[in-house]
């Protein structure tokens, strides 16, 4: 795995690399003791604060995915990976980088990204699991703090920067140079160091998180061998994670050996990883002629539920190309099929919004809504319907009613923006846009939509104050960035 390790620093900078899956004994885990840096080197409050400073890092200079059925995949398999971890209170966030390099990593936090070309490298969806539990691992055995120890401190917008610019640099190896270039400038030294015994804790603790969560052990060792196979011919294009962590014939038996001490049982994939993967592949499609005979042949291949999702893709590519009507039949003959599958009724309504029938859209997404009430993706995608329709006042009624989770996400206060927007309050509008701006990243316009909120006339003393309180803070964390780079 590979470490940043900034010089006499408060906290290494780190972007962990996956995909080195080796394997763990049936029993449970004597787990180290934490003791040192992993408890003294930063409070639970700095470490929220670092991990929401990394995400916004990284949206400034990566595509992360936005769309609510791919959040809420990549969220639901990592809460459940994370119900079965020795820490299943921790905060995590999952969320998928729209990128085709074969790549995950864990930031601090608890924020741990997978690339969209490595979920689409999976065969099963225990591969993936397996990929996230990792990760896992590395985060709750707090590998990020117990690999330094330092005895001066970066400000947290200086952490966030580093491990944005070196996220970035596993993107864009020339963008990244440039960035990590800037920060050395700044007087910031830093190496890049193997840990193996962080790496091979993290899978141990990675399998048994896998095998507790009821995917397949074997997947570890399974996925890692092909995807060895496939960059066996590569030359400069292998994928990062196989540059930073050599694979030897021995750490793959080792790895197999260890998996199969676990009982051998058959392991369905869910509907949703085969639903979610389709999707991906037609949304990073470059060519709709290729992905459409690819969907097309799969059609009389395998299993009927293997050809429902190729009928499924075909839908999503109509959609894509808006060939409406082709897509409306689709999902029409799904819908009445499996009237219980939400991924296609909510397609068939989106294909009604998209063509621009918001009556009929907001028809199909107001009885989804009531179909699976627990569904945030749903009811965002109704809160867009209303606001094409112009009923913002219900838009905001139905905004309200999400998790708490989901409104910490961006497009919550984009959405809320628009609301108060198409209801005349423009304080309110520039104040969520400001939240907005911020959170993907963009510190400078979340600071003009403070001020433009600011000349607004008669706005009342409370807003007045949340707005300077805003500002004041946008301005300091504004200040930190302008230093870190």
């Amino acid at each position: 795995m590979t470490f940043i390790n900034i010089k006499r620093a408060f906290l290494i900078a780190l972007l962990l690399n996956t995909t080195t899956l080796f394997a763990l004994e049936i029993d449970k885990l004597d787990l180290p003791e934490m003791g040192d840096s992993a408890g003294t080197l930063i409070s639970p409050d700095e470490e929220k604060k670092l991990g929401e400073a990394f995400f916004r890092s990284l949206h400034a200079q990566i595509e992360i995915n936005q769309d609510s059925e791919i959040q809420n995949y990549i969220q639901t398999i990592g809460e459940k990976l994370v119900s079965n971890s020795d820490t299943p209170s921790y905060p995590f966030h999952f969320f998928v980088v729209m990128e085709n390099n074969i790549n995950a990593f864990a930031g601090p936090g608890g924020y741990i990204g997978v690339n969209s070309g490595l979920i689409l490298m999976t065969e099963v969806e225990s591969e993936l699991a397996s990929v996230m539990a990792h990760e896992i691992g590395h985060v709750t055995q707090r590998h990020l703090y117990r690999s330094y120890e330092a005895s001066s401190r970066l400000s947290i917008p200086m952490m966030a920067a580093t491990l944005g610019a070196i996220l970035l640099g596993t993107q864009s190896p020339a963008a990244g140079q440039a960035a990590i270039m800037a920060i050395q400038a700044g007087s910031v030294q830093f190496q890049i160091n193997f840990t193996r015994e962080h790496e091979e804790e993290a899978d141990r603790v990675g399998m048994q998180t896998l095998s507790l969560s009821t995917y397949d052990p074997r997947a570890m060792p399974t996925f890692f061998e092909r995807l060895q196979q496939s960059s066996r011919y590569s030359g400069q294009n292998i994928p990062e994670f196989l540059r930073t962590h050599p694979v030897t014939a021995s750490r793959i038996s080792d790895s197999r050996g260890r998996a199969d001490n676990y009982p051998y049982k058959q392991y369905p994939d869910s509907l949703a990883y085969q639903l979610i993967k389709t999707k991906l592949a037609v949304l990073l499609a470059s060519d709709s002629n290729d992905i459409r005979a690819i969907l097309q042949a799969r059609l009389h291949q395998g299993l009927p539920e293997q050809r429902t999702v190729a009928q499924y893709g075909l839908g999503l590519l109509a959609l894509k190309t808006q060939n409406f009507a082709e897509a409306e039949t689709i999902f029409q003959n799904l819908t009445k099929t499996f009237p219980e599958q939400s991924h296609y009724a909510a397609a068939l309504a989106r294909t009604a919004l998209e063509s621009s029938n918001y009556k009929l859209a907001l028809a199909r997404f107001q009885k989804l809504a009531a179909q699976f009430p627990e569904n945030d993706a749903i009811k965002l995608e109704y809160v867009g319907a209303l606001l094409k329709a112009g009923e913002a006042l219900t838009a905001k009624n139905v905004l309200q009613k999400l998790s708490l989770k989901t409104q910490k996400l961006p497009i919550f206060s984009e959405l809320l923006a628009q609301i108060y927007g198409d209801l005349n309050q423009p304080a309110e509008s520039h104040r969520y846009l400001a939240d907005y701006y911020f959170a993907m990243g963009a510190t400078q316009q979340a600071i003009l939509q403070i001020r433009l909120a600011q000349q607004i006339r008669g706005i009342s003393p409370q807003m007045l104050s949340i707005l300077r309180d805003k500002l004041t803070f946008f301005l300091t964390i504004a200040e930190q960035e302008r230093h870190s780079s």
